[in-house]
């Protein structure tokens, strides 16, 4: 980094930042599940969107796929936090494979009650993002009877079979605020829509990005450690931008354009739900570099106490390897 003519006076770091319970039990399956039998082992799609810890865990023998026919035959495969769709479950049985669900149980949460009201003769609109994994899973609990919008616009062009008996439900990792809009013009299309009982955004996108709209009021430039296939890191940047700072998404801290920092005082920090909390501090230590003085002052918020148990079975042997 180049010096600046006047570098940053402090540096504002987000509570709470980084790994979600989700992304902590996904990790926590691969590692027991190579411990137990050893590399290599298959995981179907990027087991969390963070290019570091995928990276870490491919020099561990992980191989990384998209389908189950890549695999060898009764192979052991992990389905990724994000979730998969009935065919991708029907596939991996088909190769008498071994498989371990890593799914976040609120991922798991939606697709039961996709199944659920399609049972019941429920239409579903879901809300989400195309080509997403989640997305991709989630309908795919369905063959038909499904539609997938983005955005206010395609509430319009919407065309269901009836009216009275439709329901939605929404990836977890959206914008809060955005979801709310699509969310308001379809109960104003359809006053009848079925309305889940629980929202189905997870705790952790809400609470991140709540962090990030207080920090927006006191920072003029918010730097979100992730990378640029999560979802839940990019919608950061979106809600810093909203909210009238300036935001850059970061995979590592080698990321970082000493042009951004030219004549920036106050910097935020923050990090989505799949970046480990590593990246932040070396994030921070090259600020510091740029700015030796720089106070570093840590916000007060929402205390994350969720804790997602993994699989009983893999549970125990991580006991009974300690």
């Amino acid at each position: 980094m180049t010096k600046q003519t006047k570098p940053a006076e402090v540096i504002y770091l987000a509570n709470p930042r980084g790994f979600c319970a989700g992304v902590d039990r996904a990790i926590a399956i691969v590692n027991q599940v190579l411990a137990n039998h050893g590399a290599p082992i298959y995981v179907k799609h990027e087991i969390v969107h963070n290019r570091t810890i995928v990276e870490e865990f491919k020099q561990k023998g992980v191989v990384f796929i998209e389908d189950p026919q890549q695999v060898p035959e009764k192979a052991i495969l992990v389905y990724s936090a994000h979730g998969v769709s009935e065919a991708v479950r029907r596939a991996a049985v088909a190769r008498q494979l071994t498989i371990y669900d890593a799914t976040c149980p609120l991922v798991t949460k939606v697709h039961a009650e996709v199944k659920r009201l399609r049972a019941n003769g429920y239409e579903i609109i879901m809300i989400g993002h195309a080509g997403h994994p989640e997305v991709e899973g989630t309908l795919g609990q369905a063959t038909e009877g499904i539609h997938l919008i983005e955005c206010t616009d395609d509430v319009k062009k919407l065309t269901v079979h009836n009216e009275e008996k439709i329901a939605y439900v929404t990836q977890t990792t959206l914008s809060v605020d955005d979801t709310a809009d699509i969310i308001r013009a379809l109960t104003a299309r359809f006053p009848k829509i079925n309305i889940p009982q629980k929202d189905d955004i997870c705790y952790a996108t809400q609470n991140r990005q709540d962090a990030v709209k207080a920090m927006a009021a006191t920072c003029e430039m918010i730097l979100v450690v992730g990378s640029p296939t999560s979802s839940n890191s990019n919608r950061l940047c979106e809600v810093a931008r909203q909210r009238g700072a300036s935001a850059y998404l970061v995979d590592t801290a080698a990321d970082i354009q000493p042009q951004w920092l030219e004549g920036v005082r106050s910097i935020g920090v923050t990090a989505g739900a799949s970046a480990p909390e590593q990246l932040v501090q070396d994030l921070i230590t090259a600020l510091r570099v740029a700015a030796p003085q720089v106070a570093i002052k840590s916000l007060d918020g929402v205390e994350e106490n969720i804790v997602f148990s993994m699989p009983k079975h893999l549970a125990r042997s991580a006991q009974n390897s300690r």
